[in-house]
């Protein structure tokens, strides 16, 4: 599937189910690696607007750049009253900028979609010299407790294709692949816990968020989510789950 594609029929759980990102990550932004003094940002590959949403609370004016007309639509429905914000209908790999233009890219659970040496020449073009780049991912945790280790087997067993588009594997994570993006020796990472607790319709919710799973008219549908169910009732405390994960932000100049 066209990976600007995959999201369009998920859009409604993406919205709802998907996480927020933590308070001091957003600090830890703002404070340590210099947004406050950012006039405008680009969102590249901004989705439904989740982390744009977090950039305009604190103050700044944001470019959301998202090719999928479902995810931007959503985007603008939440945040098109804001008069700092502004969506692109454009991929990460020729957003239109003007050359200069902006004085940071964010990324937010996106980057292992992008064709990354196409996205490389379009964020040095974009960016205003020395300004950062920032990938950021919630990284969900595959181990820990019950319910994260059988949540993950179960992706394993019934997902169309989790293995081939986990970003874990596609972008190769805390490895050289990713840091040569960045100008040599000059990428920083910093992690942040985070985790959202759900009920069976909460879980059930951010499962269908995700696009590697089946959907409801396809075979495996039903077998997954009785396999769900049976994973929550087993490991639920006080009918609540905790969907865990890893917050880790990579950052730099190019």
């Amino acid at each position: 599937m066209d990976s600007k594609q995959r999201f369009s029929a998920r859009v409604d759980a993406y919205v709802k189910y998907r996480p927020d990102y933590p308070q001091a990550a957003m600090d830890y932004l703002y404070e340590e690696v210099g947004l406050n003094g950012v006039n405008e940002i680009a969102d590249i590959g901004a989705g439904t607007g989740i982390f744009s949403r977090l950039l305009l609370d604190r103050g700044s004016q944001v470019i959301a750049v998202e090719p999928n007309d479902d995810m931007r639509g959503a985007a603008e429905k939440e945040l098109g009253g804001n008069l700092a914000f502004r969506a692109l209908a454009a991929p990460a790999e020729h957003t239109g900028l003007p050359d200069a233009s902006v004085g940071a890219i964010v990324c937010a659970q996106a980057f292992h979609w992008f064709d990354r040496e196409a996205a490389h020449a379009e964020f040095k073009r974009i960016l205003k010299p020395g300004s950062p780049v920032i990938l950021i991912w919630n990284n969900r945790l595959t181990s820990g407790t019950p319910f994260l280790e059988a949540y993950e087997q179960m992706l394993l067993t019934y997902g169309t294709d989790y293995s081939k588009v986990n970003h874990r594997n596609t972008t190769n994570v805390e490895t050289a692949e990713l840091q040569s993006f960045f100008e040599k020796n000059n990428m920083t990472l910093a992690k942040f816990p985070n985790h959202q607790l759900f009920d069976f319709e909460g879980v059930s919710g951010r499962l269908n968020s995700s696009s590697y799973v089946p959907s409801p008219d396809q075979e495996n549908y039903a077998p997954m989510m009785e396999e769900l169910r049976r994973i929550f009732d087993q490991t639920a405390k006080d009918g609540r789950i905790s969907f865990d994960y890893e917050t880790e932000v990579y950052w730099g100049t190019l």
